[in-house]
């Protein structure tokens, strides 16, 4: 008791930030259970210990003080100060009493569902009747998106959605060809050690924050801001990003785009070396980064494929591809079609656009063009895409030529172009990701586009070509250009926008088309015949140019490494078969890591100047790695883990390395040195580990050598808590 017989003023002697429990009711369990990890619009628990008496309502006033950021500011919202006194609205930080004993106090507090993200500093002021008041810094917590909360801009209303789109840490990415659509199998790994920290480093090292961090910070709590930041830094074209993006074929200073399982080693390495960009990444790479990061902020991520995707550089919906006369396809620099390209979609509400484009936005990390001048792409909703409303905000018009765009085929020639066909539906096809909660792909085509040739969807080209006129029209394209209104259609279009124009084998009256005898498996001949059919009642004399060139997945061409000349008479109606066999000692130095190749055949009729064009590409397959779980997996329980693999090349291979790796089954990716692998030879190793994490898990494995880069494998565990 103090002199005169005053009270002394309130001490507090201990924090108790109930993290075990607060994190798991905050979804956060999985990245720790010793920090504080919480999410806006929901209340967490936290018991404050006093010294000298009990708290005394009317007598003591306990005013909470909450930063983030550099330059904490009330004004910005990067400061609140609050007390249990009340008050607080819907856009307020609040504390309420919960149970008041002898000599602690149980206080729950909540930040509004629109609060910045990130890291946070907590306080306390005591104020006592008559007393000094005295102040107390608590400890950090880390504030993160909520989208279990109504009131935030990423909620979610599905449970099963939320689980695969926020909390499940592994999935596939699907890659190959439209004919071939092979899942690849990822590690995002967002709850795993220290990976929190790295994505709000990552923050902290924007362009943004370098220029302005007060500014930066009080618009973290928007995730169209913070998509589009983390859109420009997952790439390094203008920052200390990531990753550095390479689709040549020379990877010696760096690894291999194809070799990477997962996000967490990527993470990792640019943390470990300062921030330095990590050495190399391609489409598939910078989306799952960016799925890593954007699940570990709390935003509902996932990855999309997009197979035979546009890329037009000019704004005109229209990708050109040049031929020579050999069936050769020829380099553009301009132009191109990817094999596949890869993005993600996020999560959230879109009050800057007019009502109904929430939902699923596209962001693509990848560095293609520039966006507000910088490395970046979207959000872009994607109803708007599908609707062909190219003038919202951001970078709509970009996306809906990658889905969209019309091809057209070009013969060049002594120095002419000869326009063979235009394709308006080869571009955007199978578009495709991981189904929830299942192995499963799930097509999602028909969110991005109408069904291809339906009067729906030449409509909407029609009018993205409308809207994209008059933005040209009007000057340079800013991607935050406020959205003009849509103009009425001219009637006096030329027709060949309406449908596409009669193709080459109409007018001639002969089908060329490509069918392979055999799966095409690395290492073996490829045995494939070119069919015929004379569709009139001519006889035709055919001259067919053949060839087969290796691509890199952007569509870029390297040299021909086959070419064939096939002479074909044909009676009326009559079909015909040309076999055709490429060994693997003719294709085997040529190929890319790709394994893409690219097969055509330019066929000319002695009557006719047409010229008929059939191309088809092979993915060539790789047997796969092999996992056997030997035992039950139970937590901090010893687990032994069996990999087989093989060497498909009838040759000797080198620098064998196998890399192992699983989000709470290692604490790290497992490398292991193999060195020489003979000729068609099988192996296997046994790899222990002690899991750490149980539920739903997945071990990815990966095999390269110096004749391959990317045979994968993985396995499913369920991993139990005990027996």
């Amino acid at each position: 008791m103090a002199q005169g017989g005053a009270m002394a003023g309130l001490e507090l002697s201990a924090t108790d930030f109930q993290s075990p429990w607060n994190n798991m009711q905050h979804h956060t369990e999985e990245i720790s259970s010793e920090r504080l990890l919480v999410r806006r619009g929901q209340p967490f628990h936290i018991t404050l210990y006093f010294r000298n008496r009990g708290f005394q309502p009317g007598l003591d006033n306990i005013i909470f003080v909450v930063e983030t950021g550099l330059l904490p500011d009330l004004a910005k919202g990067t400061r609140a100060v609050f007390s249990m006194a009340g008050g607080g609205g819907p856009s307020l930080w609040t504390a309420s009493l919960e149970t008041n004993r002898a000599a602690s106090l149980d206080v729950s507090l909540c930040a509004p569902p629109m609060a910045a993200v990130g890291r946070y500093l907590l306080k306390v002021h005591i104020d006592s009747f008559q007393g000094s008041v005295t102040a107390y810094q608590l400890g950090e917590f880390i504030l993160l998106f909520n989208p279990w909360c109504p009131g935030d801009a990423v909620y979610l209303d599905s449970e099963p959605q939320r689980q695969e789109y926020v909390m499940n840490d592994y999935g596939f990415i699907y890659q190959g060809n439209k004919n071939w659509i092979r899942p690849c199998p990822w590690n995002y790994g967002q709850f795993e050690e220290n990976i929190i920290d790295i994505c709000l480093e990552l923050l902290d090292k924007s362009l943004n924050f370098q220029v302005d961090p007060a500014t930066d910070c009080a618009l973290r709590g928007n995730p169209v801001y913070i998509s589009r930041v983390v859109s420009a830094m997952i790439n390094s074209n203008d920052d200390s990003g990531v990753l550095n993006g390479k689709w040549s074929e020379d990877y010696l200073d760096g690894i291999n785009p194809a070799e990477w399982t997962g996000s967490v080693a990527i993470l990792r390495q640019w943390h470990a070396t300062g921030c330095q960009p990590v050495c190399y990444g391609q489409c598939w790479v910078f989306a799952a980064i960016m799925c890593t990061v954007m699940r570990c902020l709390g935003i509902p991520t996932r990855v999309i494929t997009n197979f035979d995707s546009g890329h037009d550089t000019d704004g005109n919906l229209i990708i050109d591809e040049y031929y020579d006369n050999t069936g050769r396809i020829l380099e553009n620099k301009k132009d191109a079609v990817w094999n596949f390209h890869v993005w993600n979609e996020c999560w959230m509400a879109r009050k800057d656009l007019p009502p109904g484009y929430g939902g699923w936005q596209v962001l693509d990390a990848t560095p293609q063009e520039t966006s507000n001048g910088l490395y970046c792409c979207g959000p872009a909703s994607v109803r708007a895409i599908k609707e062909g409303e190219v003038d919202l905000n951001y970078d709509t018009a970009f996306v809906f030529s990658m889905v969209n765009a019309d091809c057209v085929s070009w013969l060049v020639h002594g120095g002419k172009e000869q326009r063979l066909h235009r394709d308006t539906n080869s571009v955007g096809n199978f578009i495709s990701t991981k189904s929830i909660q299942s192995d499963d792909r799930d097509d999602i085509t028909e969110n991005y586009k109408y069904e291809e040739g339906s009067p729906q969807e030449r409509q909407v080209f029609l009018k993205a070509l409308q809207k994209l006129k008059i933005r040209r029209f009007e000057g340079p394209y800013r991607a935050n250009s406020p959205s003009s209104k849509p103009m009425p259609l001219s009637q006096n279009r030329p027709r060949s926008l309406h449908r596409p124009s009669l193709r080459p084998s109409d007018v001639i009256q002969v089908s060329l088309k490509f069918q392979l005898l055999d799966p095409p498996n690395m290492g073996q001949d490829i045995r494939f015949v070119l069919l015929a059919l004379n569709m009139s009642l001519q006889f035709k004399d055919l001259k067919v140019s053949l060839s087969a060139q290796s691509l890199l997945h952007d569509g870029s061409p390297l040299p021909p490494f086959w070419q064939d000349t096939a002479f074909i008479t044909l009676c009326p109606e009559e079909a015909k078969t040309h076999p055709c066999q490429i060994p693997y000692s003719k294709y085997s130095q040529y190929l890319s890591t790709d394994k893409l190749i690219h097969i055509s055949a330019l066929g000319e009729e002695k009557s006719s100047p047409e010229r008929i064009l059939v191309d088809k590409i092979i993915t060539l397959t790789y047997p796969a790695i092999m996992i056997n779980v030997l035992g039950a997996a139970i937590v901090n329980q010893p687990l032994s883990i069996q990999v087989i693999f093989s060497n498909p090349l009838s040759e000797q291979v080198e620098d064998c390395v196998l890399t192992v790796e699983g989000s709470g089954l290692f604490k790290k990716q497992q490398r292991v040195l193999i060195g020489v692998f003979k000729p068609q030879h099988r192996a296997s190793i046994t790899l222990k580990t002690v899991p750490f994490k149980s539920g739903q898990r997945q071990i990815q494995a990966n095999l390269r050598s110096n004749k391959f880069k990317d045979i994968k494998g993985y396995r499913n565990v369920y991993v139990d808590l005990m027996l």
